[in-house]
């Protein structure tokens, strides 16, 4: 079914701090997601998308959703399907009146009067979501356009921040997908959204890049251990190929491989990095250019310029005298992080809730959204880099302090996330 491609497409924009991507301990804290499934209402009279009244079916997180509707404890603390499906019953006209006060449908600038129908409790992400499916009944013939309005879960509610609400259509004769923010909040049918489409991907894509703390946490690990720009390229290029690979086809539904297995990985991969950044560290191998390196490109050689160690560093192969033998996880580095590249690839995915045949809608929208990965994740590589290049030339002793101090910090992170993802 063509609408149900579209709402596992709408799914990608999910972009919270993923379960696979450490947003277990942040979830909420940062944002949430609110889904929309929303399509021309059955009773409608005319062909495909030829009535006004509307459908619509919202999943909004149960938690969130009791506190934002200022119920007690007992209600938002409920766990398991039964006692959570007897809350909502019980407090059916409160959890109402909150959603039908920030979602809404109109018919050609005419608001359409809500209905609320069956109530369910489904699992999305490893958590449970309300599903509450509305009627709306709008004036008018079947030739004007809707327009879709969420102001679900605001800022002002201190809950949560910056949500999303993720609208799959099909209405008036068109289908497709968007999200709606605090700063674009109505869709309205018959607008061109392919191109807008593309682009609210690409930016998502950067923002789950950036705001994924494990991912940015592997990243800095990676960046750490590299010891000249030849070895950045080399990584940042083995680990996009893997977890673009495993995204697009985890995404597609060709490969599955459960969050329980996947989450624990991705942490332990954080800590393996920095466990290797802690040891070259401690073995006078910074992690970077090295300490005979430092020794020769710091000034000690006669004549030498001041920036010529950065330089050095920066360029593809070190200077004439300053190579070093090559150590085991010289050898070992490039297989190790497309091994781990391919668990985050499947992170990415199973973090969006995808579960769609294949479209070649759905194939541009994921290719934009891994676009906007890979170009936020040249950014952090871009200025990060050349500051620790910077740090390990000018300051070399305090530089094996901050760095030995950050990828403890890192190690310790991942293992306790480790933990609590095995644990969780």
């Amino acid at each position: 079914m063509r609408l149900r491609r579209s709402l596992a497409l709408a799914g990608l924009l999910a972009v919270v701090s993923s379960p696979a991507v450490g947003q277990a301990a942040w979830a909420h804290d940062a944002t949430s997601d609110v889904y929309a499934e929303v399509t021309t209402a059955s009773s409608s009279s005319g062909a495909e998308g030829g009535g006004p009244d509307v459908t619509a079916v919202l999943d909004l997180e149960y938690d969130l959703l009791m506190k934002s509707a200022w119920l007690r404890a007992e209600a938002y603390e409920a766990t398991g399907r039964d006692e959570q499906l007897a809350q909502l019953d019980e407090h059916e006209t409160e959890v109402d009146g909150y959603v039908t006060d920030r979602f809404a449908v109109a018919h050609d600038g005419e608001r359409c009067a809500p209905a609320l129908g069956s109530v369910d409790v489904v699992e999305r992400g490893e958590r449970a979501y309300a599903s509450l499916t509305y009627t709306f009944a709008c004036d008018g013939g079947p030739e004007g356009v809707h327009e879709i309005s969420s102001a679900l879960f605001p800022d002002a509610e201190s809950f949560v921040h910056s949500t999303e609400t993720i609208v799959a259509y099909a209405l008036d004769g068109e289908e497709g997908s968007a999200v709606l923010t605090a700063a674009s909040p109505t869709l309205t049918t018959g607008e061109h959204r392919l191109l807008r489409q593309v682009g609210e991907f690409f930016v998502l894509g950067g923002e789950h890049l950036l705001f994924g703390v494990d991912h940015v946490l592997f990243l800095l690990a990676l960046l750490i251990g590299a010891r000249r720009l030849r070895d950045v390229v080399w990584t940042a290029t083995a680990f996009t190929v893997a977890h673009s690979v495993t995204f697009l086809l985890a995404a597609l539904g060709v490969v599955s491989v459960p969050a329980i297995v996947v989450e624990p990985v991705i942490a332990a991969s954080i800590a393996v990095v920095a466990v290797v950044d802690l040891v070259l560290i401690r073995r006078g191998r910074d992690g970077g250019l090295g300490v005979p390196a430092l020794a020769g490109a710091a000034g000690a050689v006669p004549g030498s310029r001041a920036g010529r160690p950065v330089r050095d560093a920066l360029r593809w192969h070190g200077p004439a005298g300053t190579r070093e033998a090559p150590t085991v996880w010289d050898r070992w580095r490039l297989p190790v992080v497309f091994v781990f590249g391919l668990v985050h690839g499947v992170g990415f995915a199973g973090a969006l809730g995808i579960e769609a045949a294949w479209s070649w809608t759905l194939l541009l929208s994921l290719l934009s959204f891994n676009v906007g990965i890979e170009v936020v994740q040249l950014g952090l590589i871009a200025v990060v880099f050349p500051l620790l290049v910077l740090l390990r030339v000018r300051a070399p002793r305090a530089s094996r302090w901050v760095l030995g101090a950050g990828c403890a910090a890192i190690a310790a992170v991942a293992l306790w996330w480790v933990v609590e993802r095995l644990v969780g």
